[in-house]
C-alpha cells in the first residue's frame, strides 16, 4: 500500500529509492540498495526477502528479471506483491501481482522505475517518472521531486504516513550511504523528508568544501553551532590562527568541555591543525 521510485544517475553511478506510504515505518521495509550492485523496492504486503535476497542475487550477477523470477517462484503470496528491481548497469524489472489493491501499476524510463498500489489513480506512478526526468539536482533531490509529484497526483488514498529516501554511491562497501533518511509517520511526512534532505545536503556540501564552509552552512541554514564550527575550520584552512583561536575561545566559554573534545579531534588523521587551538 505504497508508492516508490527507484532511480539511477548514469554519471555518478548512484542508485536510490524514494518511498511514501500511509503505513508506519515504511522506510525500514520497502527501500533496499547496495553500492555497485542495485536497488530494490518491495511493497504491497511487503516481503523483505525480495530486498535482502534480491541484492544478494544481483551481486552474484543475476539479472533483475531473473531475480524476480527466482524469488517469485518461492513465494506463496506472489500475487499480493509489488516489486521493482534495478541493477547497477541500469537494467530493471518490475512485478505487480494480480491481488494488489487498486489502483496498482508501474512505469519505467531509461534511468528510473516507479511502482504504486492502493493509490488514487494511475497518474501516481506515471507522475513520479515524469517529475524525475524533468527535475535537476542530485539523485536524492530528483527522487524527492518524484515523491512530491505522486502526492500531488493523489498519493495513497488512505492518506500520508511513513516516507524515506536511500541513495548509495556508484561503488563502495555494502554499508556505505550517500543519503539515508526516514520519517516514520505523520500527515506532513513528505514536507519533513524534504526538510531533512535539504539539511543532509547542506552538511554534505559543507564537509566536502575546501573553502567557504561557513558560507555553505549559512546558505543551507545549518544550525548556528555548526556554522560556528565551520567558521573555525575556514580560519584554520586559510592559516588565520588568531581568528580560529578567538572563535574557539567563544565556544569554550560557553562549554568548557570543548577543550577535551578538541584534544581528541586533533589526534585524528590530517587534523593536527586543531591542536594549535589549545595553545596560547
Amino acid at each position: 500500500m505504497t508508492y516508490s521510485l527507484i532511480g539511477r544517475d548514469p554519471e555518478s553511478g548512484e542508485l536510490g529509492v524514494g518511498v511514501q506510504s500511509q503505513a508506519f515505518n515504511t522506510g525500514a521495509a520497502v527501500p533496499w540498495a547496495r553500492p555497485g550492485v542495485g536497488a530494490v523496492a518491495t511493497q504491497s504486503f511487503t516481503d523483505k526477502r525480495y530486498g535482502w535476497s534480491g541484492l544478494q542475487l544481483l551481486a552474484e550477477g543475476v539479472t533483475p528479471m531473473d531475480v524476480l523470477d527466482r524469488l517469485r517462484a518461492e513465494d506463496e503470496l506472489v500475487e499480493f506483491r509489488q516489486v521493482g528491481v534495478m541493477g547497477a548497469d541500469g537494467r530493471s524489472a518490475q512485478w505487480t501481482g494480480g491481488h494488489c489493491v487498486p489502483d496498482a501499476g508501474a512505469a519505467s524510463g531509461d534511468t528510473w522505475i516507479a511502482q504504486a498500489n492502493m493509490v488514487a489513480s494511475a497518474r501516481v506512478w506515471e507522475s513520479m517518472g515524469e517529475a524525475f526526468e524533468s527535475a535537476s539536482g542530485s539523485l536524492a533531490e530528483r527522487l524527492m521531486c518524484g515523491l512530491e509529484a505522486a502526492e500531488r497526483a493523489g498519493g495513497d488514498w488512505r492518506g500520508r504516513g511513513g516516507a524515506a529516501i536511500v541513495v548509495v554511491p556508484g561503488e563502495g562497501k555494502p554499508w556505505e550511504r550517500v543519503i539515508d533518511l526516514r520519517v516514520e509517520e505523520g500527515d506532513a511526512s513528505l514536507s519533513e523528508l524534504r526538510r531533512l534532505l535539504e539539511r543532509a545536503l547542506g552538511y554534505r556540501a559543507a564537509s566536502r568544501a575546501t573553502a567557504g564552509r561557513e558560507e555553505v552552512g549559512l546558505r543551507y541554514r545549518l544550525p548556528e553551532a555548526h556554522i560556528r564550527w565551520l567558521a573555525i575550520e575556514d580560519a584554520l584552512g586559510r592559516g588565520d590562527l588568531v581568528t580560529a583561536r578567538a572563535l574557539f575561545a567563544e565556544l569554550e566559554r560557553e562549554q568548557p568541555r570543548w577543550r577535551d573534545a578538541m584534544r581528541t579531534i586533533s589526534l585524528l588523521p590530517d587534523s593536527e591543525a586543531f591542536a594549535d587551538l589549545l595553545t596560547d
